[in-house]
């Protein structure tokens, strides 16, 4: 008699997943080509790629921005929690779980760090956000001290913000989209420390955006890297950190610095990648 073998419990379906969508701008420039990624619940996932490779497109697709650019998915889907999200107004996107913290951080200069922190949670239907609030400043206490107008913060402090006003929403995944843009190495250190926090002690979701490769893949369990609108390489990031190509082309360890990404035709890096 031989003892029965135990069956694997199949692997819980992502929080998150793209397929084969393609997104066009003004009906004739097709940007994303097919572009499929997963993003599992808890989890933070990287997207890296060069300027122009459609990384915050495909952030606009899943939080339903593309409408403010004249630019519509016009094939695949997105599915979160296993509901397709394509054709959803961006505020039902928000209700369902899903806010963007957009390049450029957007605060209202005008409005105090209060108000901004309150426009976070607009779309809740309960508006009980005391309670929010003190959490929020809780993981952001120099925000505490700013009583002012938000336009007055540095840039630091206006991208702590920004994250506070998404966690306002209670969101189950965070879109963030360059984080570390125009901050000092001290503060980029200070922001992904505080993304760790945010995955770590509340559990959520988050797909990241950023230039700064080397930050990203430290920060993520999981990365894809994007060419051209499509997906060309993914994999563990502690993999893609020690990935050859990857070092060569975006963390710098390329040796002649003539050989960036910026120099070289990106078609070259495919065929070595594919």
């Amino acid at each position: 008699m031989t003892a029965a073998t135990a069956t694997p419990e199949p692997a819980p379906a992502p929080l998150l997943a793209l397929n084969n969508v393609e997104v066009v701008y003004s009906d004739v420039i097709l940007v994303l080509r097919g572009l499929s990624l997963v993003v599992p619940a808890g989890k933070i996932v990287a997207l890296l790629g060069a300027n122009g490779a459609g990384k915050s497109t495909t952030l606009k697709a899943i939080s339903g921005l593309l409408k403010t650019e004249d630019g519509a998915i016009t094939r695949g889907e997105v599915l979160y929690a296993g509901q397709r999200l394509n054709g959803l107004d961006p505020e039902a996107i928000v209700r369902r779980g899903v806010f963007q913290v957009m390049e450029g951080r957007r605060i209202i200069a005008d409005m105090t760090v209060i108000e901004n922190l309150r426009l976070g949670a607009h779309t809740r239907r309960d508006r009980e956000v005391g309670d929010d609030i003190e959490r929020v400043l809780g993981y952001f206490p120099r925000l505490r001290e700013r009583t002012g107008l938000a336009g007055y913060l540095s840039g630091g402090e206006q991208q702590m913000l920004a994250i506070g006003r998404a966690l306002m929403a209670r969101p189950r995944l965070i879109l963030m989209d360059e984080p570390s843009m125009g901050l000092s190495p001290f503060l980029v250190q200070e922001v992904f420390a505080i993304i760790r926090r945010l995955n770590q002690e509340l559990g959520i979701t988050i797909l990241l955006v950023e230039q700064n490769a080397r930050m990203a893949l430290a920060a993520a369990s999981y990365g894809y890297i994007m060419e051209q609108g499509k997906i060309v390489l993914d994999g563990p990031a502690a993999e893609l950190a020690g990935n050859e190509d990857v070092k060569e082309f975006y963390l710098g360890h390329g040796g002649d610095r003539a050989r960036s990404f910026k120099n070289l035709k990106s078609f070259k890096r495919r065929k070595r990648w594919l």
